[in-house]
């Protein structure tokens, strides 16, 4: 009863305990709820009073607080790798763990318009059966598909399942992708998670070499757009005064900084050159721009001409 109908700002009083109790079929006097409610406190469960009147008691919540229960809510309801049923099912259990006044203020949260929500329930089990590969030092198995034209679900590799070691898992732009070597091509490539069907943890043992053992997963995620590989390259940028938030949240802000003359800062920053690094750059409208080397100067600008002769 003090677990899910108090909280900091909402207590019950006496009379209302005892009038709880009633209701349920248990009967009470104060002497045997103030003794209740010391045993409480001898186990460890922080029972305060709220002096008004008449004295509301309230128990102090040992798990997530109201503002921590906020922040769970809104980055489940705005996670685009959810379900709108799982979303639903996830917000409803955090609700759970509120008293009856805060679930009122959870409900609702937040609204995004026009997001996209996985059509896939099995994200969970296809990460945790990767998990279990990678601890089992194994292999995986899966199917994967794309969309057609018709928005049609088309299993890729001719309908054969995918074998493959998983080496990281990664959360990026709001999906999860597995990042896998292939002996096949001796290389990495990309899953979204979503996306992979039937994940099954094979017998045989997982690849082993250099590579893999000095992948380094936070370089590839501050080099590429998305999920997307590339050649690694230094590119230096030039960027407006007001586009270093920009430059802040792709790249972080350890960075040498050169300040020029009309005001404007240049950068060097390592990436992995691809149509959506160049996508990006041509998406800031021009308050970021790159300005070196020639040769990739070059080929950013024939790339939006071609661009731009597509009809």
């Amino acid at each position: 009863m003090l677990d899910e109908e108090t909280d900091a700002e909402h207590g019950l009083s006496m009379t209302q305990i005892i009038e709880k109790l009633a209701d349920a079929g248990i009967s009470a006097e104060r002497k045997g709820i103030y003794r209740d409610l010391g045993i409480l406190r001898e186990f460890g469960y922080t029972v305060n009073t709220i002096q008004r009147m008449p004295v509301e008691y309230t128990m102090e919540k040992t798990g997530l607080d109201l503002a921590e229960l906020t922040l769970l809510v809104d980055a489940v309801q705005s996670s685009k790798f959810l379900t709108q049923q799982t979303s639903t099912r996830l917000v409803k259990k955090l609700s759970e763990l509120a008293s009856t006044y805060e679930r009122e203020q959870l409900s609702g949260r937040v609204h995004v318009d026009g997001r996209v929500k996985s059509q896939s329930e099995s994200v969970f089990y296809n990460v945790d059966a990767i998990h279990e590969a990678m601890r089992l030092k194994r292999q995986i198995s899966f199917l994967y598909y794309k969309y057609d034209i018709h928005f049609e679900q088309t299993i890729q590799h001719k309908g054969e399942p995918y074998e493959l070691t998983p080496v990281h898992v990664a959360f990026v732009d709001g999906f999860y992708y597995l990042v896998a070597w292939t002996d096949r091509h001796e290389d990495f490539v990309r899953f979204r998670i979503d996306r992979m069907r039937l994940v099954q943890v094979s017998d045989k043992a997982a690849a082993r070499n250099e590579r893999i053992a000095n992948y380094d997963l936070q370089d590839f995620s501050y080099q590429s757009f998305g999920m997307f590989d590339g050649e690694v390259i230094r590119a230096k940028l030039r960027v407006d005064p007001n586009a270093m938030d920009v430059i802040a949240d792709r790249f972080g802000t350890n960075m040498n900084v050169k300040e020029l003359k009309d005001g404007a800062a240049e950068i060097g920053v390592t990436v992995r050159k691809s149509a959506q690094f160049f996508g990006w750059v041509a998406g800031t409208d021009g308050a970021v721009t790159i300005a070196g080397p020639k040769p990739l100067v070059k080929e950013y600008r024939s790339w939006l001409k071609k661009l731009a002769k597509k009809p």
